[in-house]
């Protein structure tokens, strides 16, 4: 079985944002498969997408803190800065997370860790929807 859908995320401040849930109940199909995969690619430069500890809120907050100050706005040194001080930023923190994530499929569920979850990172301060494009292919047992 093959599914492959775009699903959108609702606009987000900047920050990292737990959107596992969003994400499964857009693929009811997942449920169907004993085993496989689930890729998922974002389609944007200035957002990102990561898996990390889904419980403490902490977590979120100490990520964006981290690549604030990493890869601050309005540096003196960024030279995109035609949409923005916080445009060139958005592109390198997108670039260092990655745009996809790739998760093994088993038994109808991610086969995430017990504490991991699907992270949307957004860059922007005011980042739009963002869209994914989730592909997820495998076997059914039946």
């Amino acid at each position: 079985m093959w599914v492959q859908r775009r699903i959108e995320l609702a606009p987000r401040q900047r920050g990292f944002h737990l959107v596992t849930r969003e994400v499964l109940e857009a693929l009811p199909e997942l449920g169907e498969l004993d085993v496989g995969l689930l890729h998922l690619l974002i389609q944007h430069t200035s957002a990102s997408l990561t898996l990390s500890e889904n419980a403490s809120p902490d977590v979120r907050r100490d990520f964006e803190t981290w690549f604030s100050r990493a890869v601050p706005d309005g540096a003196d040194y960024w030279t995109h800065t035609l949409e923005g001080e916080d445009d060139m930023p958005a592109h390198v923190k997108a670039a260092l997370l990655g745009p996809s994530l790739t998760i093994p499929i088993a038994r109808g569920r991610p086969a995430l860790g017990t504490w991991q979850g699907i992270y949307l990172c957004e860059h922007r301060q005011r980042g739009g929807s963002r869209a994914l494009v989730a592909t997820a292919w495998g076997e059914s047992g039946s």
